[in-house]
């Protein structure tokens, strides 16, 4: 049975979506995210900026699930130029140091509220 996880530490959905579902078998699966704050603001600055808020965000939702970045076992980032790689990584790898969970990255045309990244993850709740 799937539980629906909600908090108001991150950014409500600003669609027919919840911030995350916790599957009866303990995978966590977190809705992307993009760089806003807890009260729907879009945050201001560049892509290490935006990346940071964007994990910022797993973080808190993870946290509500019972569960830690180190639970993550995979994401996919979606950035809108490719370009931005290296400075997203930069900021990626001090949040996902030590666990390294698999990823894919993306390129899109666009993303909601013109964000310049969107970050997705799934967790392992133990």
């Amino acid at each position: 049975m799937k539980q629906i996880i909600r908090t108001d530490n991150a950014p409500q959905p600003i669609g027919p979506y919840s911030q995350a579902i916790i599957t009866g078998n303990g995978l966590v699966f977190v809705s992307g995210q993009i760089p806003l704050m807890p009260d729907g603001t879009l945050v201001e600055g560049d892509i290490e900026v935006q990346t940071e808020q964007v994990i910022q965000n797993i973080s808190q939702i993870l946290e509500a699930c019972g569960c830690t970045l180190e639970d993550v076992v995979k994401t996919t980032v979606i950035l809108t130029n490719i370009d931005d790689f290296a400075a997203m990584n930069r900021v990626y790898g001090k949040f996902f140091n030590n666990s390294k969970p698999a990823r894919a990255i993306l390129q899109a045309v666009k993303l909601p509220k013109n964000a310049g990244i969107e970050i997705d993850a799934i967790a392992e709740k133990k």
